[in-house]
């Protein structure tokens, strides 16, 4: 199979089930609703080692937020309700709840399970808290030095999908760094999915397990890796690629991971040097999602 005359892989991405929040921060301006983003979603590129996997899904649009002001929605993604609760709680309290003028409201509908950060960050108000209505919502309203902390009472969760994913082979490592970061740019248009490595882009690119140590939970894809190309027997890079980057994409459904996909192959293969799009799958023993290629984009 071809696009844009690049070679489509007939393979899958191996994706699996997770449990994924929805919020959104609004603050003064985007500037700083980013900056709370940002500091949100640190330390959340694989749950590998990571508590949690969580990243930026998408700016609101204009008059869209509770309170009228810019915002962002947040993603995180953990494998339980008991970690999320604790992600949450902890990740709103210590990094948008210290952050200038920010608030928090929920931005997942028919969730399936609620927890009550709103209600627990409300007791550092140490009594001079309070609770309100705001555009239908139930706040709590904290008094803070930089002004009143909002945040929705209740924030929910539902399951998700994690996992899902391109591998961009191109000929050289900044023609695929190129592609990369033009794919991560148009899956930010998906709503309901975030791209949770540095960036968007994962240079790391893994295996369960290892081949040499035992105690390793996950190694290298050597297969993958352009410098070993000519040490190993089974390389699956072509002799004209010299730079590869994995994108992994989570979101709140099937549907929207695999609508992620399918947006950013389109936009990795208009970038020159991009030689071949596959995707990294285990032969089905890691998740229960198989996302054809040919499928997600339609072929």
């Amino acid at each position: 199979m071809e696009l844009e005359g690049v070679e489509i892989e007939d393979t899958f991405a191996e994706a699996f089930p997770i449990k994924v929040a929805r919020v959104l921060i609004t603050a003064v301006n985007e500037k700083w609703a980013l900056e709370a983003a940002k500091e949100m979603t640190g330390f959340g590129t694989s749950v590998i080692m990571c508590p949690a996997e969580a990243g930026i899904d998408k700016i609101a649009a204009s008059g869209e937020t509770p309170d009228g002001r810019p915002g962002v929605y947040v993603m995180v993604c953990t494998f339980g309700y008991k970690a999320m609760d604790e992600q949450l709680l902890a990740r709103i309290g210590q990094c948008v709840l210290t952050s200038p003028t920010a608030a928090v409201f929920n931005a997942l509908e028919n969730g399936e399970k609620e927890f009550n950060i709103g209600f627990k960050l409300k007791f550092f108000g140490d009594g001079f808290e309070s609770e309100e209505e705001l555009g239908g919502r139930e706040v709590a309203r904290v008094p803070i030095m930089g002004g009143d902390f909002v945040i929705e009472k209740n924030l929910s969760a539902k399951p998700g999908v994690a996992g899902g994913n391109i591998f961009i082979l191109a000929k050289d490592q900044m023609s695929a760094l190129t592609a990369a970061e033009d794919a991560v740019s148009a899956i930010r248009q998906v709503e309901g999915t975030i791209t949770p490595f540095t960036g968007g882009v994962v240079a790391s690119g893994s295996k369960p397990s290892s081949n040499k140590y035992k105690f390793m939970h996950a190694t290298i894809n050597e297969k993958y890796c352009p410098t070993l190309k000519d040490k190993i027997e089974d390389s699956e890079l072509p002799a004209d690629v010299n730079g590869i980057f994995e994108l992994v994409i989570n979101g709140v459904s099937e549907e929207a991971v695999k609508e992620g996909m399918k947006a950013g192959i389109k936009a990795a293969v208009k970038a020159p040097g991009v030689v071949k799009i596959t995707a990294g799958n285990f032969g089905g023993t890691l998740g229960k999602y198989h996302l054809q290629l040919k499928d997600v984009l339609g072929l």
